[in-house]
């Protein structure tokens, strides 16, 4: 027998092993399968960085015709739930209660100053959340806009004709923040399968002896490398299906890039996971410090830094910096690309050779520190 043949058969002899381990062990389909489940319900269903339906008050202290044509914008809008008061005492009594995130003020002068072209509104807005404070305010000075543009156009305004701006949003025409979520979903749910669950099933392996006992027989790391690692590429590679079927058919994400380019991008970041889960194990021999070092290492930065949840741009220096080592990065960019704008190959190129190139220096470094020793 050929000794390629002998690999081979040894090989396939650890992964049958390491399924029919997958099958007995009800905690690795909870992480493989149930989690990645969950991660897409509650982060499709319950995430959303979309403000609709803000409710706002409408603080009027005299109606006139020219204030009822400025709330009627209000009241058409679907961003907004007006609540008309008559005082700024009841306005404030609402928003300190938090019935409402905004106050609209009309004082009673304002028909007389807008016939002299300089007719003033306040707007107030709730600042406990910032960034949903930003979007209110964009909102409502949209909503402003449009009425003294509807004036102008009407001969209401000055002798100069309006400018009407005609706004259209890329690659996010229905300006749904799913479109932006979603494809980053599929970089935590195969970090989750990947790393943490190759830690934790490698980490339990040392503290039971059974890698001892492999090292004293005639496999080799190679081949156990590989025993370990592809049953779980290929519950990693069910995980982005169950991804990609959720962002086609129950959040509606438009796909308009290649599905051999998104099919090579996850590939590689699934080795890079299933490396990075392999070399910490490796390296701990605990299961729980392995976990917990995952969580810190691969899952939390996948989360915050890549670029999933928070604009990197927006980040510290020192922060954008430390996100160039993270492979999670470049995979978002790949997915946000690929579904939302297609194939970028100016995007799509150096973020592919980065993650071949992470890909063979796990691989190395998870060879070397995995070696047939007990040391």
């Amino acid at each position: 027998m050929s000794r390629l043949h002998a690999s081979i058969r040894r090989t396939m002899a650890l992964i049958r092993k390491e399924s029919l381990q997958i099958r007995r062990d009800p905690s690795s389909i909870i992480i493989g399968v149930v989690l990645p489940t969950m991660l897409i319900l509650l982060f499709g269903y319950g995430l959303s960085l979309d403000v609709s339906k803000v409710p706002i008050a409408l603080e009027i202290e005299a109606p006139s015709p020219l204030v009822t044509s400025l709330i009627s914008g209000f009241r058409l809008s679907p961003y907004f739930e007006p609540f008309v008061v008559t005082d700024m005492h009841s306005a404030d009594r609402l928003m300190a209660s938090r019935t409402v995130d905004g106050i609209v003020r009309i004082r009673n002068n304002f028909p007389r100053q807008s016939a002299f072209g300089f007719g003033k509104v306040q707007l107030i807005v709730h600042g406990a959340d910032a960034n949903r404070a930003r979007i209110i305010e964009g909102y409502a000075g949209a909503v402003l806009g449009a009425w003294a543009a509807q004036r102008q156009a009407e001969g209401y305004g000055a002798e100069v004709g309006p400018v009407i701006v005609q706004n259209r949003l890329w690659f996010n025409a229905a300006n749904d923040s799913h479109y932006f979520l979603v494809p980053g979903l599929i970089v935590l749910v195969m970090t989750l399968i990947g790393a943490f669950l190759t830690t934790m099933v490698v980490a339990r392996e040392w503290e039971r002896g059974t890698l001892e006992a492999l090292f004293v027989t005639p496999v080799r790391v190679t081949e156990i490398l590989l025993g370990k690692t592809l049953p779980y590429f290929g519950m990693g590679l069910v995980g982005l299906g169950l991804c990609v079927i959720a962002a086609r058919v129950m959040f509606h994400v438009p796909f308009r890039g290649s599905l051999v380019l998104l099919g090579i991008s996850s590939v590689l970041y699934l080795l890079i996971a299933l490396g990075i889960g392999l070399l910490i194990s490796s390296a701990v021999r605990s299961q729980f410090v392995a976990s917990q070092l995952t969580l810190v290492v691969t899952f939390l930065p996948a989360m915050m830094l890549s670029g999933f949840l928070f604009d990197i741009r927006s980040m510290p220096k020192a922060v954008r910096i430390l996100t160039y080592l993270l492979p999670a990065r470049y995979f978002v960019a790949l997915l946000q690309t690929l579904f939302l704008a297609g194939n970028i190959w100016s995007v799509v190129v150096p973020d592919l050779v980065i993650l071949i190139g992470m890909v063979f220096a796990l691989g190395a470094l998870s060879w070397f520190i995995t070696r047939k020793s007990l040391a």
